[in-house]
């Protein structure tokens, strides 16, 4: 047996590594079998020589965290604990890095994981990323608090914000109001990122004065889009067309990113996603990007990450029965 004596400063630092009814400790014991208590003088790790090692830079990670003002959600730890247990502790160590932004109530936006830190170092770096992964991945966020990095550094002139408006599953001839008034229902998700970094007012002030525009993808048409941060979401329901259309907007000083879900394709032809044509087209283009998040870069709830889990087994072991059906039939 191996032991261990782990400090931090700060006793509200190590009351908060440990959780609410110590709920982080636990999982850390759980997963690394190891016995911690806490001594006053010091935290004691009691375990097998490795598996001490592994629960301190645990701990150490989750500190870091702490020190910088970032919260423990049980997500955040998970995510830590399960990066380490794969040895992966560099890495996730690197996530506790400057933010890239603030939101407007001063609360520091940082990659919460490896796929979303390998994401935002792509946007930094090439003039479209293509942004490919289930729902709760922070695509979307993580993108727009990029854009508001770039106007604030006067990097760009303009945010463009677009979607395509594809009717999934009601009529917008029957929603009421005007057309800005039927596609503003799918254009609310860029508004709340947009007033959770800027908040609503200076959201307003900026609408008003066209730097920043959020509009449906059909307004994209005919444009050269100038020294713009340009995001399109929800591509995944874009047709060949019209993805083909919106990346032909790009001009000079401008930057995109393209973000989508292909396993959420609300076409009439699920086969017929611009965001799955692009993706293998673009593959080998220089300047662009093809990220592509996995359940293990979900930000939500545990339960979000399993329901994405259990539907790809299922989508997998389905598609294994029909292969073996048809080469029967065959």
């Amino acid at each position: 047996m191996a032991e261990r004596i782990w400090n931090a400063a700060d006793p509200d630092q190590i009351a908060a590594v440990f959780g609410t009814y110590d709920a982080n400790l636990n999982m850390i014991q759980k997963q690394f079998h190891v016995v911690i208590v806490n001594r006053g003088t010091g935290v004691k790790i009691t375990g097998a020589e490795q598996d001490v090692e592994k629960a301190a830079q645990a701990m150490d990670v989750l500190l870091k965290n702490v020190e910088q003002g970032g919260s423990l959600t049980d997500q955040t730890v998970r995510y830590v604990v399960g990066m380490v247990a794969d040895d992966a502790a560099q890495e996730v160590r690197e996530l506790t890095s400057d933010a890239v932004s603030y939101t407007v109530t001063g609360k520091p936006v940082r990659p919460r994981t490896v796929g979303q830190k390998h994401y935002l170092t792509a946007i930094a770096e090439n003039t479209i990323v293509l942004g490919i992964g289930p729902a709760g991945t922070g695509k979307t966020y993580l993108a727009v608090a990029m854009a508001v990095k770039a106007l604030r550094a006067h990097e760009v002139s303009r945010i463009i914000l677009t979607r395509p408006a594809v009717e999934a599953g009601e009529k917008l001839g029957f929603l009421p109001g005007d057309l800005q008034d039927k596609v503003d229902p799918y254009l609310r998700p860029l508004y709340d990122a947009l007033f959770e970094m800027l908040g609503s007012e200076a959201v307003e002030r900026n609408l008003e004065k066209n730097v920043i525009e959020i509009a449906p993808l059909a307004y994209m048409r005919g444009r050269t889009l100038d020294n713009a941060f340009i995001i399109l979401d929800e591509a995944q329901n874009t047709t060949s067309e019209q993805i083909k259309m919106f990346l032909t907007r790009l001009g000079e000083g401008s930057k995109m990113v393209i973000t989508g879900d292909i396993t959420q394709i609300d076409l009439p032809d699920p086969k017929r996603s611009g965001l799955i044509e692009a993706m293998r087209v673009l593959k080998s283009v220089d300047d662009i990007v093809i990220h592509q998040f996995n359940e293990k870069d979900v930000v939500r709830h545990k339960l979000v990450q399993d329901i994405i889990t259990a539907y790809a087994n299922y989508d997998h072991k389905t598609a294994q029965i029909h292969e073996r059906k048809k080469n029967r039939n065959g």
